[in-house]
């Protein structure tokens, strides 16, 4: 198994052939934007009625080859096996509206190519956003996205009578790794442990076991792994604690914490794009001085906020997509920590760049394979094994663009207008 720096090493040395791709492509202009407004490029203007549906569902078969006919309703769900470890008391379905964003051109390590996203939403305005923000993109010639570095966390928390019990316990600890790392091959047939570190308070001993999990967002696989390590601690460690719990509260599961920085949770993705000024300026409708003005003034608003990172709205687009291709929602809480820049370049251009250090996502377990989340997946060729990192690259563009977007409408003042246009039934 390789480490996380040789696969952060490995990931900038195949990343100089996709920034050349995007050099190329933005030194042709993409031969007048390559009719981006054609066939190439899902139309915007169709109405939400039967006649626009069939027409993108057409369009969507066409280009990706997919027909999603449990999300478009023609096929109905009837075996309800499927859903057993995914609900409990089950009564029907919540239907969210899911539309689609695209294409999302992808300049990475992983994922490579165009994109079409669904997103599920009750959010009027919120795919037209993102869906903007994806053309600028794709008019530069592609957002260059990197997964960086991956790993899940589980972190139990001892309490002894004193901290001289905890220091013998820790050492005998510390001493057995490799017996953790064959116990988590019997656990489990992805998971490998990749490093333990610990936390002292007191006489509480918090043990943060990193796991890689290949292609499932892995909470599920890391708890099992977890419990059995600790299970065979307790039984073989000289010194006992007075009481153990699986989780103490400190791997930031499921919330934004101060250690969303310093370490990885779920995957880390860095995505950016090069915007000229005549791109911002016709499909943004402002400037790249002004995104840029925009993006500092409100880093200074959102640092005064007490807020985990500095981000316009990682939260809209993420929540979206993870209900759509079946990924726990819940985790967006932690997802959506992360750090937009925008800077005004010499040339007039804007450079743009989105960090996600916690993006946890899968492509394999939990709800993706639910008819319609399978379905989702599949549109973007991300469904099954050997597809998370895909994903996870695709999930940094799709950020991107949903800053880009509301980044714009803020600076140049179309933010209300937008909202309501979009974002208020018609009588």
């Amino acid at each position: 198994m390789a480490s996380n720096l040789e696969k952060t090493t490995n990931a900038f040395e195949r990343i100089n052939k996709a920034q050349s791709i995007s050099s190329i492509a933005e030194k042709i202009k993409l031969k007048k934007d390559i009719e981006i407004t054609g066939k190439s490029r899902l139309k915007v203007d169709l109405e939400v009625n039967a006649e626009g549906i069939a027409s993108r569902l057409d369009f969507l078969q066409e280009e990706t080859g997919i027909a999603p006919d449990f999300l478009s309703g023609k096929k109905l769900l009837n075996d309800f096996s499927v859903m057993e470890g995914n609900i409990e008391n089950y009564i029907g379905m919540s239907q969210v509206p899911t539309g689609i964003m695209g294409p999302v051109k992808v300049l990475g390590t992983h994922a490579e190519g165009d994109f079409y996203v669904p997103l599920a939403t009750s959010e009027g305005a919120l795919v037209a956003s993102y869906h903007r923000g994806a053309k600028a993109c794709y008019l530069a010639g592609g957002a260059t996205s990197v997964c960086l570095v991956e790993g899940v966390q589980r972190s139990p928390l001892f309490k002894f009578e004193h901290i001289g019990e905890l220091g013998l316990f820790l050492a005998w600890v510390l001493n057995n790794i490799d017996e953790y790392k064959r116990i988590t091959s019997e656990s489990s047939r992805f998971a490998q442990l990749l490093d333990i570190r610990s936390n002292i308070e007191g006489n509480h001993l918090i043990l943060t076991f990193e796991f890689h999990t290949g292609d499932a967002s892995g909470q599920n696989m890391v708890t099992i792994c977890t419990d059995a390590i600790c299970q065979y601690i307790i039984k073989n460690v000289p010194v006992k604690p007075k009481m153990w719990f699986i989780e103490g509260n400190y791997s930031g599961d499921k919330k934004a914490t101060a250690l969303s920085f310093t370490t990885v949770r779920g995957k880390k993705v860095t995505t950016e794009v090069k915007l000229s000024e005549k791109i911002v300026n016709e499909v943004l409708k402002t400037t790249p001085k002004a995104m840029h003005e925009y993006w500092r003034s409100s880093t200074i608003g959102v640092i005064q906020s007490g807020a985990v990172g500095a981000q316009g709205h990682y939260a809209n687009g993420l929540t979206a997509l993870f209900i759509a291709t079946g990924q726990d929602a819940a985790c967006v809480a932690e997802a959506a920590t992360g750090i937009t820049r925008m800077e005004l370049c010499d040339d007039g251009s804007l450079y743009a760049a989105v960090t996600l250090p916690n993006l946890i996502v899968g492509t394999v377990g939990g709800g993706t394979s639910l008819p319609t989340q399978r379905e989702c997946l599949e549109l973007m060729g991300c469904y099954g094994a050997g597809k998370a990192r895909k994903f996870a690259e695709i999930c940094g563009a799709v950020v991107l663009a949903g800053e880009l977007s509301i980044a714009a409408a803020l600076s140049a003042g179309h933010f209300a207008s937008a909202h309501q246009n979009l974002g208020r039934k018609k009588k």
